[in-house]
């Protein structure tokens, strides 16, 4: 491991390509992360909707993961999963939670912190019913976070639950559905050269977005 973390060492980017200023920043958090979603989408960034999801176990232990962002507006920020997974577990004793998106061909991150929330059952119907088949059926397959023996015992469940459904309609199943973050604290990140990033952050404050800038 020796040569890998020298190199990891010796890794270095400065950044320069844009900068995020008071006078140009949106005054609503929600227009400028629309701004900078559609930006990051025009650079053809891969999946620009992944983002970190980090919650807290009921041990007070953090654990993250990618997840993919499917709505978003002024009511929150919208994915969908299974509620038996370990982020459902965590969320249902601890809803604050923070997302992160990190686009590095744009040199740009945003954080955003606020409570999870579950649709609407009839949101949540509403996107299962969107979803390509094989993804409706992937969700009855995996019992989300659980131990499993093989590979093969979840391909041939995949199998089976393909010939039972054939020709029949897949309703979305109780344990499956979304969460929507409702935002209190939105950074917006925008590397600069000698890691004089610049960082402006939005705080809810009553119904008031609180305008900072943060030292990098």
């Amino acid at each position: 491991m020796k040569d890998i973390n020298e190199h990891i060492k010796s890794l270095r980017s400065d950044y320069s390509k844009m900068e995020l200023n008071e006078r140009d920043i949106h005054k609503s958090p929600f227009l400028q992360f629309e701004k900078w979603m559609k930006e990051a989408i025009d650079a053809e960034i891969i999946e620009p909707h992944a983002m970190t999801l980090s919650t807290v176990s009921i041990e007070l232990k953090p654990s993250a993961r990618i997840v993919l962002l499917r709505d978003f507006g002024i009511l929150g920020f919208t994915f969908y999963t299974n509620y038996t997974s370990r982020k459902g577990q965590d969320i249902a004793v601890h809803p604050d939670a923070a997302l992160t998106f990190f686009w590095p061909q744009i040199e740009r991150q945003v954080r955003i912190e606020g409570v999870l929330e579950k649709v609407s059952a009839s949101v949540s119907d509403a996107y299962f019913n969107s979803r390509p088949r094989e993804s409706k059926i992937g969700a009855l397959v995996s019992e989300q976070s659980k131990s499993i023996q093989s590979r093969e015992l979840l391909e041939e469940k995949m199998n089976d639950l393909s010939t039972r459904f054939a020709g029949k309609e897949i309703s979305r199943p109780e344990y499956w559905g979304g969460y929507c973050l409702k935002p209190s604290v939105f950074e917006f990140w925008q590397g600069r050269p000698s890691r004089l990033h610049d960082r402006i952050q939005f705080t809810l404050s009553e119904e008031n977005w609180l305008i900072q800038r943060l030292s990098p």
